[in-house]
Parts: structure tokens; sequence; C-alpha cells
């Protein structure tokens, strides 16, 4: 919205009203859930705008995939993009648009606000994706493991071996293979009581699906940390932690999604040393009394 244009308002109420006209056009064959959701949607979109998945399901009294569904029914991508286009309507989509594609003369000064405005949107949608009651449920989850093995292709192999520290330091015990062949062999050899976390930004990646699906196999636990539902690997997922996040640029790509995911697992290491805090101080002294490499 610019300063100093008296009709700004005006001018942002007549695009949600284009909007909310919009998705009354698209809402004539809903589930009786998703219908619901868009009832509130309609009755009053800034709620929605500024509101998370769990906050809007509440409010429509529905579950949180609900919201997620019913936004993908009237054609948006997920719930994160419905939000993308309610600030667009209100002049304020300058705070939620993915940034533009790095030039190849791209200042230092210009990268380094990519880069954080790249952090900053993927946690704003963190707060607007990832559903309390997967995250509790992970966390009990991996608190009755037996073991946890951690899996990540490509990018997601540096989270996934951040997750293996992590996760050790609390007293949990986890393995990180970072070869798929050993990977592979080590889940079929689960069953349950372990758990599988597998990593994906994409929720596609192939090797990191045949690793979900020998756990599944397995029968141990699957736990996904991803960053979209309705994916291959959200599907298969007994547990799917997913951070959501608006596209990216390439250079950008993967920056994001990664801040957001250690971000996840950081919220999990904290859930479960208050939840286990003797295992969480075994681990600790553990840790203290290590030989001197100099």
């Amino acid at each position: 919205m610019k300063k100093g244009n008296g009709n700004s308002v005006t001018d942002g109420g007549g695009q949600l009203g284009q909007l909310i006209g919009s998705i009354q056009a698209r809402s004539g064959d809903l589930a009786a859930s998703e219908a619901k959701v868009v009832a509130v949607l309609l009755a009053d979109p800034l709620f929605v705008g500024a509101s998370t998945t769990a906050q809007v399901a509440a409010r429509a009294g529905v579950s949180a995939p609900s919201v997620i569904r019913a936004a993908r029914a009237i054609g948006f991508g997920g719930f994160t993009e419905l939000k993308i286009e309610i600030a667009r309507a209100r002049g304020t989509t300058r705070f939620f648009a993915p940034p533009e594609a790095l030039a190849a003369d791209a200042t230092s000064a210009t990268v380094l606000e990519t880069a954080i405005r790249a952090g900053a949107d993927a946690l704003a949608a963190l707060g607007g994706a990832l559903e309390l009651a997967a995250f509790d449920k992970a966390v009990d989850t991996i608190l009755s493991a037996r073991q946890v093995i951690v899996f990540g292709a490509g990018p997601s192999s540096t989270v996934a071996a951040d997750a293996v520290f992590r996760l050790r330091a609390v007293g949990v015990t986890t393995i990180g293979i970072p070869d798929y062949l050993s990977a592979m062999i080590a889940t079929r050899l689960l069953g349950p009581g372990d758990v599988v976390i597998a990593v994906s930004s994409t929720g596609r990646t192939s090797t990191t699906l045949a690793i979900a699906d020998a756990a599944s196999s397995a029968g141990a636990s699957l736990l996904a940390i991803t960053n979209q539902y309705g994916t291959p690997l959200a599907t298969l997922a007994d547990i799917a932690l997913v951070v959501g996040g608006a596209p990216l640029p390439a250079q950008m790509a993967a920056a994001g999604s990664r801040l957001a995911q250690l971000v996840v697992i950081d919220a999990l290491v904290a859930a479960l040393a208050l939840r286990d805090p003797e295992r969480s101080r075994r681990a600790e002294r553990a840790g203290i009394d290590l030989p001197d490499i100099d």
C-alpha cells in the first residue's frame, strides 16, 4: 500500500472483494468440513490471512488438515498460497511474495538481504503450516522409540545429520546412515518400536521414498519432515511435520526450507528434553568427560 494514496484502503478492499468473489465461484461443490472452512474465509478473510491453520480450524470446528484441503479445493496450492493471495489483495504482498531470482550482477547486500528474507519467509510459513497435533505425536513416538534412523538425500542430508547429533544430545539412540544401500539394509532390519525420520523438501526424492517404504514395510514408525501435504512422502508417513513455504528461486530453493526444517528439529529436541529431563541429563554427562585430543 503506497503512502499518500487516498484510495489505498478502498482499492485494497476492492481487490479483496474480487478475491472473495472468485472463491465463492469455486466453492459450490465442497465436502462438509471444507465448506465450513470456506464459510469462515468468506465471513472474515482478514482473520484467515493472519491466522495459522490450527486457529482457522478451531474457528470452523474442523481438523487442521481440512483447512489445507479446503484451500486446495478452491484452487490454491495450499493454505500458505491462500494467505499470500489475501495479503496481495490487501496490498501487503511485499511481506509474503517470494523474492525474485538474483541477477548475475547482484550486490553482496542484495544477496544477503535475499537470503535473510528467504529464511524469514520460511519461518513465517512454518508457523502456519506445522500441525501441533502431529508435532505432539512425533514427540511421543520418539520418546518411546527403541532406536531412530534418520535419512535425507542431497541438501536434506545436512538436516538429517543435524537431527542425528541433536537427538543423541538428549539421549535418543539415533543412527545416521548417509549411504543409501546401508540405510536400506538397516531400515529393513527394523521393527515395531523403531522410528525412521525421513527428511525431504520435495517429498518426492526417490531414494528417500524407498527408505520410507522400507520402514513402513518393516513395521517401524515413519516420521516425515517435508514441505507440503499430499506428496508421496507425506502420504506414506505415519506422522508428517510439514513446514510449508512459498516456492523460491533456484538460488534460494533449499535455503528457506532447510532453515524451517532445522527449527522443527530444534523444537522436537527441546520438547524431548522437557518431557524426559533425566535422559537428557544422562546424555549431557556422557558428553562431558571426553578425552583431550590435542
